[in-house]
């Protein structure tokens, strides 16, 4: 193989290897493209050695490292900040979905209302209109069961069947 060939040949193994690692940040696990990603590296790691000598090689091997560490560290912070953490592929560690309770719970005690989904022994409840978070002590109500709120703990009703 001659010179421009194997150029050729690890120019297309650094930029596949680094993109297929850098795909593996985005898959769990560490797969099939993570471990082609690294080989095609090693390999081109290999072809510069073998054209370009130890200098270099290792010049090369700094700069992958680098350019993945920046790849690793922009798509983090996209993550976390940027457009992939409004995506449905990084998971939230809150749920905005569910209704909680009010923090001025005096206005909900002693107040009855309704079950609007079973509690088993949490869900929801209906107090003139608002829909609220709830759990019972223990027991499970059905949905559409007349309850009343004895308490609060924490961000939800504690309530009792009536």
């Amino acid at each position: 193989m001659d010179v421009s060939t194997g150029t050729l040949i690890m120019i297309i193994c650094y930029l596949f290897g680094s993109g297929l690692i850098i795909l593996e940040a985005f898959m769990p696990g560490f797969g099939i493209a993570g471990i082609s990603g690294a080989v095609m590296e090693i390999a081109a790691i290999i072809l510069t050695h073998r054209y370009f000598g130890l200098t270099w090689s290792l010049i090369a091997t700094f700069l992958v490292l680098l350019f993945i560490g920046i790849a690793v560290f922009l798509s983090y912070r996209s993550a976390m900040k940027g457009r992939l953490s409004k995506s449905a592929l990084v998971l939230k560690d809150t749920e905005n979905s569910a209704p909680s309770a009010s923090p001025a719970v005096q206005e909900w005690l002693d107040r009855e209302g309704t079950a609007v989904t079973a509690l088993r022994p949490a869900g929801f409840i209906e107090i003139g209109g608002t829909r609220l978070n709830a759990s019972t002590s223990g027991e499970f109500l059905a949905k559409g069961t007349p309850v009343r709120v004895v308490g609060a703990e924490g961000d939800h009703l504690v309530i009792r069947k009536i």
